[in-house]
């Protein structure tokens, strides 16, 4: 457990321009990939970025490599 000076009943971290995007995901640089969601991109403390993956489970940025899935 911990306390977030900005995480609170009434404030949450700025959000980056990330937020809500559809990324490609890998684990270990292989070559099979998931998509996911984009459902947290903190740009303030404490800066965390949390992917929805599409099988459902929930993975923070530094367990993975992602990219933005191009819209054209």
């Amino acid at each position: 457990m911990g306390v977030q000076e900005n995480v609170d009943y009434n404030k949450f971290p700025k959000q980056g321009e990330f937020l809500g995007r559809s990324v490609r995901v890998t684990f270990h640089y292989n070559s099979h990939t998931i998509t996911g969601t984009i459902i947290r991109n903190d740009i303030e403390s404490p800066n965390l970025t949390i992917i929805q993956l599409t099988d459902g489970r929930t993975i923070l940025d530094s367990e993975c490599q992602y990219q933005p899935v191009r819209v054209d």
